[in-house]
This record gives C-alpha cells, structure tokens and sequence, in this order.
C-alpha cells in the first residue's frame, strides 16, 4: 500500500507542472494549489520595436495579416501556423505579442499557448475588450473571471468570427439565443445586426450563461456544459447519484462538451490570477455535481452550437 501511495504521490507531482485542467487539481491534491497559481512564472519577452517590425515586414507574415482582414480566416491561420512552425520560446512570444498588437488575438492566445520553457501568461489570457466584459459582469453579477474564460474558448476573442452553425461573436450567440435574451432583457430596440457588437454580445452572452447558472444549482461546470450543450443535455447528465465535479465533467458523452467544460474551468483559474483574484480552488469551483432535479426550464439553443 506504501508503495501504491508513492506511486501515485509521484504522478500527481508530475501531473502538478501542467498548466491544465488535471495539472491545477493535482496540484490541489498535493496541498499546493494556492502556491502554483502563485508562484507561476510569467516571462514576457518586451520585444523592441524594431524586432516587432522586422517581423511584420516577413512576405509570409503581411500575407497572413492581409488574408485576416479579407475575413479569409482559415487561410490566415494556416499561414500563421506555418510561421510560427519549429519556433523556439523567444520566436513564439515575438510572433504572439505581434498578432496581439495586430489585434490577432486568437493567434496571439494559440501562438503564446505553444511555449515549452518561457512563458508568458499574460498573452496565453489575453483580456480585450476588457470594458464590455467588466460591463457585462457587473450588469448581470457574473465572475468576469469565467466570463473571459468562456470567450476565450468560445472565439479566442475573435470579434467578428462566425462559426459553421451560425454561432456570432465573442460569445459565439446563436441568432435565436440572441433574440431570446432581448426579450428577456425587454430590448425591444435590439436588431439581429447588433449581435456581433462586443457589448451587445458579451452582455447578452453574460446573461445567458447567469440565467443557466442560476437554474443549475450555480454550479459552473453545469452552467458551462449547459453553454456549449444546451441546458437540457447538462440536466440529463446528471442521472445518477451525487458526483464530485471533477469525476461529473468526466461522464459528459460528448467529447467537445467534456473538453470545453475543462478548457471553461481551467482558464477562469489563470484569468483569476491575471485579476489578482482572492484564490479560489477548481475542486471549490467544481464542487459536488447533485442529482438531477425537475428538468430545465423551455430554452432556446445553446450559445456556442
């Protein structure tokens, strides 16, 4: 038995140097969790402005910027990805604090997310359009933490970005869920038009993701599968007995929700920290998942499908 614990002290200490989902819990398993989130290392890079203009002026990089702003995103991001290909940590963090400057963001986020040894979390959670979110967190007394974690998986910060089903925006609102919250919200100004705007989309977006919050026990992974789900399918996972949150986000069938719910909750620990946020576990946040209750209520479709 002695050894079985040595052992698995010995894989929750390696698992404890990720920077994820399982790294952040294993850490708390460890005793550590509030000292990770603390003591990690961020090290910008503070290119010189002569770097960061060299590195624009590269035929592969203008052509990138240039497809970005044809609105040809899969093509700006396939040659992105091949720019940034076989960098090592100082070419990563060059490149990302470009595509931040260019407004880039996701590139930014994605391109910063690659580094091995040097890191700089500050560009992994980037925080844009900080007023509409700190607005939208305030109106609807949601943590503004979660609320740049959700975008963040959501569109990587993307303003303008649609996604194959129709999803619009930062937030990634579906048209019916935009025109459901107007109602809500008794926005009989509201035109479909207005839901890419940024403060529109993070305030309706905040509402939408309380409105589950509140109706699914304030249990954020529910309300997050709820997000990318829809509120039904987060109520039907929960056919059994009470599960701790963690062993719960593990019995979600769907893959992307599974996957999403852990990306969900892992970022609002780092932007908690970039807030300089009172510590606050994941096992906290996750809590214990209860039983299902009376079924969720009429809804429109999920935010971000």
């Amino acid at each position: 038995a002695a050894g079985r614990t040595g052992e698995a002290g010995a894989i929750y200490a390696a698992l404890a140097e990720e920077f994820n989902f399982y790294g952040i819990l294993a850490a708390e398993a460890l005793g550590r969790g509030a000292e990770k989130m603390r003591d990690l290392k961020s090290e910008p890079l503070l290119p010189s402005s002569d770097a960061l203009a060299a590195f624009g002026e590269r035929a592969e990089v203008r052509r990138a910027v240039k497809l970005a702003e044809l609105d040809m995103r899969p093509e700006s991001q396939r040659e992105w990805v091949a720019i940034v290909r076989g960098q090592p940590d100082a070419g990563l963090l060059l490149a990302a604090e470009y595509a931040r400057r260019r407004g880039l963001y996701d590139r930014a986020i994605n391109t910063a997310d690659r580094t091995t040894a040097r890191h700089d979390f500050g560009l992994r959670y980037l925080m844009p359009f900080r007023e509409h979110f700190a607005a939208a967190a305030r109106a609807n007394d949601v943590d503004i933490a979660l609320l740049f974690a959700l975008a963040r998986q959501e569109s990587r910060f993307a303003l303008d970005i649609v996604s194959s089903a129709g999803a619009v925006g930062l937030m990634q609102l579906m048209p019916p869920t935009a025109n459901w919250v107007a109602k809500q919200l008794n926005r009989a100004d509201f035109r479909p038009a207005q839901i890419g705007d940024a403060a529109t989309n993070t305030q309706f977006g905040a509402y939408y993701y309380k409105y589950w919050l509140e109706r699914l026990e304030r249990m954020p992974a529910l309300a997050a599968a709820a997000y990318n789900a829809g509120p039904n399918r987060a109520q039907a996972w929960r056919n059994g007995a009470p599960l701790e949150g963690a062993v719960w986000v593990e019995t979600i069938p769907f893959n992307e929700t599974r996957d999403y719910v852990k990306k969900v909750l892992s970022n609002a620990m780092f932007y908690a920290r970039e807030l300089q946020q009172p510590f606050v576990p994941l096992s906290t946040r996750l809590g214990t998942v209860p039983a299902r209750g009376n079924g969720a209520d009429p809804a429109p479709v999920a935010a971000g499908n």
